[in-house]
C-alpha cells in the first residue's frame, strides 16, 4: 500500500514544476521535496492497519543523513521506508521524466551498488538485485561496477 501512496503529497506540487522540461531552480526542488511532509500530513488522517504515512514521510531519506525531509540516519529509517526508497530509485531511473529519457536497469543498478550501505540499505539493494539477477542477467553487475565499466554518473552507461 505504501508503494502506491508514498508520492500523493505530489498533489500539491503545481503542474508546471512537476512536468518542467529543464533543471528545476533552487526554488522548485525545495517545493517538490515537500510532497513528502504534504504525504504524511493526508496520510496520517487516515486509519490503515500499514506504517504508511511514516513510509511517506521517510522514502527519501538516506542511511548517511543526506536526504529529506529530516535528515535520518541509519535505523532511524523504518525498514518499510528504506525498501520503497530503494524501489523508488529504481523507478525514477528507468522511467521518462519530462527532463531527460529513462536511463536504464543497468545505470539504476549501478546507482544502487553504488550507494549500497551507504544512501541505501544493504540488504534492501540485495534483495533488489536477487529479484532481478536471473532474469536480467546481472550476475556481474557488481564487479561492472567496481571496475568501473557501468558509471552511474555518466550519460553513456
Amino acid at each position: 500500500m505504501a508503494g502506491y501512496l508514498h508520492d500523493i503529497g505530489k498533489i500539491a506540487v503545481p503542474i508546471d514544476i512537476l512536468c518542467k522540461p529543464v533543471a528545476l531552480t533552487e526554488f522548485e526542488y525545495e517545493i517538490i521535496k515537500g510532497h513528502s511532509q504534504t504525504a504524511y500530513d493526508v496520510l496520517s488522517n487516515v486509519k490503515l492497519p500499514w506504517p504508511v504515512a511514516e513510509v511517506a514521510l521517510q522514502h527519501h531519506e538516506r542511511l548517511d543523513g543526506s536526504g529529506y525531509p529530516q535528515g535520518l540516519e541509519g535505523d532511524a529509517i523504518s525498514l518499510d521506508s528504506r525498501i520503497v526508497a530503494v524501489a523508488d530509485v529504481l523507478d525514477a531511473m528507468v522511467s521518462h521524466r519530462p527532463y531527460r529519457p529513462g536511463l536504464g536497469k543497468d545505470r539504476a543498478f549501478a546507482e544502487l551498488v553504488r550507494g549500497r550501505g551507504t544512501l541505501y540499505d544493504a540488504q534492501v539493494v540485495d534483495a533488489c538485485l536477487r529479484l532481478y539477477r536471473d532474469r536480467e542477467g546481472l550476475r556481474t553487475l557488481v564487479e561492472r561496477v567496481d571496475r568501473g565499466t557501468i558509471d552511474p554518473a555518466s550519460s553513456a552507461a
